[in-house]
């Protein structure tokens, strides 16, 4: 296939780079270019990746980057909502990474946008494409599960491990920024259960840890929200009735493993539950079998990288922290085959080889014109679960109303794909 479309990817910070090369390499992109305020991220990237078109800001692409239709935002996460809000006003197809925004407000005039001018817009939800938000989500489709009853997912990202990327993008304030809401970043938990179930969330409700740490990060004047907590959990009830917990925790000491999972998927047939490398499939009586079966999947959600090394006997956790093989590459439950050939090969990293799905739904949406998966409506039902936690944990708790704006348009078809039943394949 030709490639075709041209795309500026915003942000020079460390995520970013794992990108350039994908839209570089991907049969459907034509040119990319780069936007960053800090000129010297701009030409760092430019020189590593072979990036020779710059632009000074994103104010700077919109005006001079009109033959460019297409953006990538990698951008702090309280910036996403109004940089997209303009990419979409200059009609441009938009990838941004999560979360979509942090307020109601822009999520709505996102969703209006996208509604009246049918452009692309995807966020880069990294789990979605996770091995266990992959099986769940493929099981419960197949009604294998049942009827949703209660999951657990969590976002585990201990904010002492990761001074040094807010510091790089924030600068002497980055603290300002640091103290996000948790939950305003809840879409890798969110996502991982909403997407399996196809439901939404009606009510919340959140308590939160006051952190009193000494770093100075959370509390009242200390950050742009005001926020006190560094550790968030909500219950969330679902359309169907279900009910999901979810956490979200920056001060967490326990920064080697994957730090987004799935803890427990129940039906009312049968269950799944994970703990880093573990996987296990639960099926009782209420499934059809005579007795408790456990089928253990680990082989299948498991990346290739940890499963090479374990066999080799290769681990020495002293030098090598388990969350570097467990999350790094593909595991054989991703349909690889379904991927441009030069992505199939790629290097492993992190995110369970994300990157390279992501990328691709994204330009297949935009060349086919159909809904990628993590499009405006399925994005707002990760987000809006996470503003209105957040709300509930400054009042104490009390249940919270959750907005929805619905389901897609039914007249716009989404992006499908044929493939194998690897966990058939696997028994």
């Amino acid at each position: 296939m030709n490639k075709q479309h041209k795309i500026c990817i915003v942000g020079m910070g460390e995520f970013s780079d794992f990108f350039i090369p994908l839209f570089r390499d991907h049969p459907d992109v034509a040119e990319v270019s780069i936007a960053d305020i800090m000129m010297d991220r701009c030409i760092a990237a430019g020189k590593k990746h072979g990036i020779s078109r710059m632009f000074s800001s994103l104010e700077d692409f919109l005006l001079n980057g009109k033959d460019i239709d297409c953006v990538a935002i990698f951008t702090q996460r309280q910036l996403h909502g109004s940089m997209v809000i303009d990419c979409l006003k200059a009609g441009k197809h938009v990838y941004s990474a999560v979360p979509m925004a942090t307020s109601e407000e822009d999520i709505a005039k996102i969703i209006e946008l996208v509604k009246e001018t049918r452009l692309t817009y995807m966020a880069g939800e990294t789990c979605y494409y996770f091995p266990c938000a992959i099986f769940c989500r493929e099981q419960y489709r197949k009604g294998t599960f049942g009827k949703f009853v209660y999951g657990e997912a969590q976002y585990y990202h201990d904010m002492a491990t990761f001074y040094y990327a807010f510091a790089a993008s924030g600068g002497k304030d980055w603290k300002r920024v640091a103290g996000i809401p948790p939950m305003y970043y809840g879409t890798h938990s969110t996502s991982m259960i909403l997407s399996a179930i196809d439901e939404h969330v009606k009510k919340v409700s959140c308590m939160g840890y006051r952190d009193n740490h000494e770093d100075g990060v959370f509390g009242a004047g200390k950050n742009n929200w005001d926020n006190p907590f560094s550790n968030e959990t909500a219950l969330m009830e679902m359309s169907g009735g279900g009910i999901a917990r979810i956490n979200e925790f920056r001060r967490a000491g326990i920064p080697h493993k994957p730090s987004s999972y799935i803890t427990c998927f129940y039906g009312d047939k049968c269950g799944y539950e994970g703990s880093v490398t573990q996987h296990v499939f639960i099926k009782g009586t209420a499934s059809g079998v005579n007795d408790t079966r456990i089928d253990y999947v680990s082989d299948l959600l498991n990346t290739n990288t940890y499963t090479k090394l374990k066999n080799e006997n290769a681990f020495d956790i002293n030098t090598y922290p388990i969350s570097e093989p467990a999350h790094r590459g593909f595991a054989p439950i991703h349909d690889v085959e379904r991927l441009p050939l030069a992505f199939r090969s790629c290097p492993d990293t992190v995110h369970y080889n994300s990157h390279p799905f992501l990328v691709d739904d994204f330009m297949r949406a935009v060349v086919s014109g159909k809904l990628p998966p993590n499009n405006a409506w399925d994005s707002a039902r990760y987000t809006l679960p996470g503003l209105a936690a957040h709300l509930s944990a400054m009042k104490g708790g009390i249940p919270m109303e959750v907005s929805d704006y619905g389901d897609a348009p039914a007249d716009w078809e989404k992006l499908t794909f044929e493939k194998k039943d690897y966990y058939e394949i696997l028994k």
